[in-house]
């Protein structure tokens, strides 16, 4: 038996005894309330269990890492993603393409982000820590009883095989794969830590804290981290999802998509209303209610993925974690909703709304769209599984229902991001304001004019764009009129590029989903065809046999202009254990446009193709919008950090 099937074995059943000690010391201290200097007080040992839980899962993923490259088929999940011709890279990256595999990474960033927080937090001896503490353990243990039970990687065959099948080829065409996953892990997960110390407020004595407004100082570097990279981990995905699958899209509202984007909304809203308990100490229970709702649907989203409820390319098909995980997030909730019934009257705001022209006001409607913008998401996802459940019949809520529903909703959160930034706290004075907005709103009407003298003349597209250059210029006119100078300055300039970058995204999903062209066509070999502006010749077809995959390329002269602008060459890949070829379009990407090219049909002498040839403006920043938010959310964690880091 391979020696990774003892040491990954050994390393679950020690982390699930350590997370069981660990809950007991903490519960210990807490009922104790011992100091933690003493050498017999519990406090040290349970941090410990989160030290060594850490290290245990380091060591468990590693070994399977060096298994999947080492092509040891005597432990399952190799067995079951391996493969002799697969590239090294791809075998490493294959810890996470398929499920036994990606609860394994789950566990070890779980493990990593508690032991970072308890030790950051070591010299902290008060009970709302070691709940914390005791809370981050309890969720790890369910977690590494799923690994033990219903999803272990590390089980050994006996009769191991003399090769593989190799991970699922969609997962094998782009170097996105080895980025989309562990970017996705690190936001999903890092709610677990906001989520703990949401509890932990509601069963520690407010004695813990000198005042409720320290919890959003406590919990918001544990907010934004995992927010920044859950921002860039939904772009990633679409980015792959566009250079993969070969449909020429990018977001298709896809369940498991719609999965990862319900709790960046919540978060979301948790972030914004986080200032005004910061700034004005209103809102500190609806703040713990955003940070538990956040957690609890990753943990849906979890489960979606995992449990093969859903039909979906991005889901885990055979998976009989499902059961697990309903059960996990009902005692979650459970829990979640009597400690908010129980603790939630003492957690009152000690300020008050003194003026409905503030900023706080219009913060609550923030929240307010952002939550029914959820509400939208959670409806059109989950609606379907609940019918095909109490009726059998399957119903599909399609892109027409969620395009209706939330680009009404983005005008309005556009709306309230324009006034928002020029609205000060406490008492708004409307002649001030009136003054402030005049030179945006001038500005935005001049260019939103000539947007339609170029042609764009879609309603709703127009909108959007004049509520996002507006949003703009607001921000460029605040920038420009507050320069340096502000203690907050560093943590608002970081407010200011991440909603930049918000509106990059906006900007470019309207124009690139509004004005796409695609057409189907036969091109014979030597033979070019117009589109869109673009001349595509058909020079040869080649076919070529690489270690995983036999290769069929269209190469594809393109012309704009009557001037060469390089080869495109659209591909069909057919790989030893899948039945149907999976294709890897061809893309030309510039700043204002993409040429898009799938290979649809090839006749085997190579004498013709079929094609299906698409031209999408600015999709590329789609991308570039994505990481701008990623900057100003991991900007903003930086300077918060700073003393006087307070935000606007």
């Amino acid at each position: 038996m391979s020696p990774v099937v003892y040491l990954g074995n050994g390393a679950i059943a020690l982390a699930i005894a350590l997370s069981l000690f660990g809950i007991l010391l903490f519960y210990a201290s807490i009922r104790i309330g011992s100091p933690g200097a003493a050498p017999w007080a519990p406090a040290p040992w349970a941090r410990a269990a989160h030290y060594l839980n850490f290290a245990l899962m380091t060591a468990a993923s590693l070994a399977m890492v060096y298994a999947l490259l080492r092509d040891d088929f005597s432990v399952s999940y190799v067995a079951h993603v391996g493969s002799r011709e697969t590239p090294r890279w791809i075998s490493a990256i294959s810890l996470w393409s398929s499920l036994e595999g990606s609860i394994l990474l789950w566990v070890w960033v779980l493990a990593a982000y508690s032991a970072l927080f308890v030790y950051l937090n070591r010299e902290r001896e008060t009970a709302l820590f070691h709940w914390a503490g005791l809370i981050l353990l309890v969720i790890q243990c369910f977690f590494y009883l799923l690994l033990a039970l219903a999803a272990n990687p590390f089980l050994p065959i006996d009769l191991p095989p003399l090769n593989g099948p190799g991970p699922n080829p969609l997962l094998q065409n782009h170097w996105l794969m080895a980025v989309h996953p562990p970017c996705l892990y690190i936001g999903y997960i890092g709610f677990s830590v906001p989520f703990a110390l949401a509890l932990s407020v509601l069963l520690s004595d407010r004695s813990d804290l000198s005042d409720l407004s320290d919890w959003t100082a406590l919990a918001r570097p544990w907010i934004l981290f995992p927010w920044s990279f859950l921002s860039i981990a939904i772009v990633l995905g679409g980015w792959w999802s566009y250079a993969v699958l070969g449909w020429g899209g990018y977001w298709a509202w896809d369940p498991v998509e719609n999965a990862s984007f319900m709790p960046w909304l919540s978060a979301t809203a948790l972030l914004h209303s986080m200032m005004v308990q910061e700034r004005r100490r209103l809102l500190p229970l609806w703040n713990i209610s955003l940070a538990v709702l956040t957690f609890l649907l990753t943990i849906l989203g979890t489960f979606l993925t995992r449990s093969g409820v859903l039909d979906s390319v991005h889901s885990f098909t055979e998976s009989h974690v499902g059961p697990y995980f309903l059960v996990f997030i009902s005692l979650a909730l459970a829990v979640s909703l009597a400690l908010l019934l129980w603790r939630g009257a003492s957690l009152k705001g000690e300020g008050r709304i003194e003026n409905l022209f503030s900023l706080e006001v219009l913060f609550l409607f923030n929240n307010l769209l952002f939550l029914s913008f959820l509400f939208v998401v959670f409806l059109g996802t989950l609606y379907p599984l609940v019918v095909e459940a109490i009726r059998g019949t399957r119903l599909s809520v399609g892109e027409p229902y969620f395009n209706q529903m939330t680009v009404p909703l983005t005008g309005m959160i556009l709306l309230l991001m324009s006034v928002g930034w020029i609205t000060p706290w406490g008492r708004g004075e409307p002649g001030r304001f009136f003054r402030q907005i005049r030179g945006p709103l001038l500005a935005s009407l001049l260019i939103s004019a000539l947007f339609v003298l170029l042609g764009i003349r879609n309603p709703a597209v127009v909108i959007l764009l004049f509520l996002s250059v507006l949003v703009f210029f607001v921000i460029l006119f605040e920038a420009l009129r507050h320069g340096g100078g502000s203690p907050r300055w560093g943590r608002r300039i970081a407010g200011l590029t991440a909603h930049i970058g918000a509106l990059i995204v906006i900007v470019a999903v309207s124009l690139s989903s509004a004005y796409e062209r695609d057409q189907e066509m036969a091109l014979k070999k030597g033979e070019g065809v117009l589109f869109g502006g673009y001349r595509l010749t058909l020079d040869r077809v080649v076919a070529e046999e690489v270690p995983q995959r036999f290769e069929v390329k269209a190469v594809i002269q393109v012309e704009r202009g009557g001037k060469p602008a390089g080869i495109l060459s659209p591909q069909m890949n057919f790989y030893p254990n899948s039945r149907e070829p999976i294709g890897s379009p061809a893309i030309r990407s510039s700043l204002l446009e993409d040429l898009y090219l799938t290979l649809i049909h090839f006749e085997k002498d190579g004498s013709s193709v079929s094609l299906r040839a698409m031209v999408s403006p600015v999709v590329s920043w789609i991308w570039v919008g994505g990481g701008v938010v990623m900057l100003g959310g991991l900007w903003s964690l930086i300077s918060g950090r700073k003393k006087g880091g307070e935000g606007r």
